[in-house]
């Protein structure tokens, strides 16, 4: 894990990228943001540039490629797997078929996309110390 990598946001709803960028913009974190209205783009981000990012943030209905298969391509790449990059589920619905496919892929967290700004700043706040401070198998002292 690279924790000064940048912050990757796969999002298919401009609002939601807007209110995300927002929110991330006023924690003031020295990581860029790259966000991807594509999951099929995300992907080929993640597998063909030599980039490692601090954490991917995905909605789960996606089109083309949803959040699950994209999930499940990550999970299969050797490559991407060794870089020990936590992978969330940042999402409006959470049916409980998709939480159980999603953990079932190894995903580090699953959590539902608050309405209000102050909320999504809030979570986004607890989500990057947590993981700002988590210890990955690629960790160097």
């Amino acid at each position: 894990m690279n924790r000064k990598g940048p912050i990757v946001i796969i999002e298919d709803d401009a609002d939601d990228q807007e209110i995300i960028k927002q929110a991330l913009d006023a924690l003031d974190y020295d990581n860029e943001l790259i966000f991807f209205l594509d999951s099929n783009e995300a992907l080929e981000y993640l597998t063909e540039k030599d980039v490692e990012p601090f954490i991917v943030f995905s909605d789960i209905n996606m089109p083309k490629l949803n959040g699950i298969e994209l999930r499940e391509k990550i999970h299969e790449n050797e490559s991407l797997r060794s870089k020990s990059i936590p992978f969330l589920f940042f999402s409006t619905s959470a049916e409980q078929n998709h939480i159980v496919d999603a953990y079932s892929k190894s995903v580090q967290g699953f959590f539902i996309k608050p309405s209000k700004y102050k909320e999504v700043k809030d979570i986004m706040k607890v989500i990057l110390d947590y993981w700002s401070k988590c210890v990955s198998p690629n960790y160097i002292k």
